[in-house]
């Protein structure tokens, strides 16, 4: 049998998607929401941590819920999410496309980002993402040969992280990454629909393995009207 707070989730998720509460407004309050379904505190705070884990509403403390515009992902910046994970729960459709994946060495500037010699050998692979029929971001990630030794067309076009956490045992731990914007290039007109915007907001990330071994950079090129980068920020005294 199915529990009330799943119900109580379908049904508010039910009226999200008809656009009974559009993005931006409020939810009902958790005491009217008690009352409306019949419901308690529990089984209403329950439904609305499924509708925040979905991406549908944010939550602020004291504060009604409110629905999100999802046309604008949320793209978490202090977590490792790989693209299929950060869409899993979203109703947008994603595609990705393999537009380059080779093996280099004797590149300096790659070599050094990786921290690894330049007689050492990289994985170059890159992507373009497609959310709702729009190329909106490209993804150009390198791979250290010394950690990563094998990279099969099929975990590139699906989830590499998945590949390498399944199939290869790695244990991913943490990365550092730098947010800025810069004028888009020729590369970014040709392969994203650029439409009239002539930025893009570009992520650099060093990911490490748990025992701190780098064996990833990557530099996440974005449309800047797709994306909020957001954090969660505690005042330190």
């Amino acid at each position: 049998m199915e529990s009330k707070y799943r119900r109580l989730y379908k049904d508010l998720l039910e009226k999200i998607e008809r656009r009974e509460y559009r993005p931006g407004d409020k939810l009902p309050a958790e005491g009217e929401l008690m009352e409306i379904y019949g419901a308690s505190r529990d089984t209403v705070r329950k439904a609305l941590e499924l509708l925040a884990e979905d991406g549908c509403i944010r939550k602020a403390r004291g504060k009604a819920a409110e629905v999100v515009d999802k046309s604008k992902f949320n793209f978490p910046v202090s977590e490792i999410a790989s693209f299929k994970e950060i869409y899993r729960y979203s109703n947008s459709k994603p595609r990705t496309f393999v537009e380059n994946l080779e093996i280099v060495k004797n590149n300096k500037k790659l070599m050094d980002a990786l921290q690894i010699g330049p007689e050492d050998e990289a994985f170059v692979l890159e992507r373009v993402r497609e959310i709702d029929g729009e190329k909106i971001i490209i993804d150009k990630d390198y791979f250290s040969r010394k950690v990563v030794e094998n990279l099969p067309l099929r975990a590139a076009q699906d989830s590499v992280y998945e590949y390498l956490e399944n199939e290869q045992g790695l244990k991913i731990g943490f990365a550092m990454k730098e947010i800025t914007v810069h004028m888009a290039t020729d590369e970014d007109y040709r392969l994203l629909d650029m439409g009239r915007y002539d930025m893009v907001v570009i992520v650099k990330s060093y990911t490490y393995l748990e025992d701190s071994t780098l064996f990833q950079y990557t530099e996440s090129r974005h449309r800047p009207d797709k994306f909020k980068f957001v954090d969660f920020a505690r005042r330190k005294l």
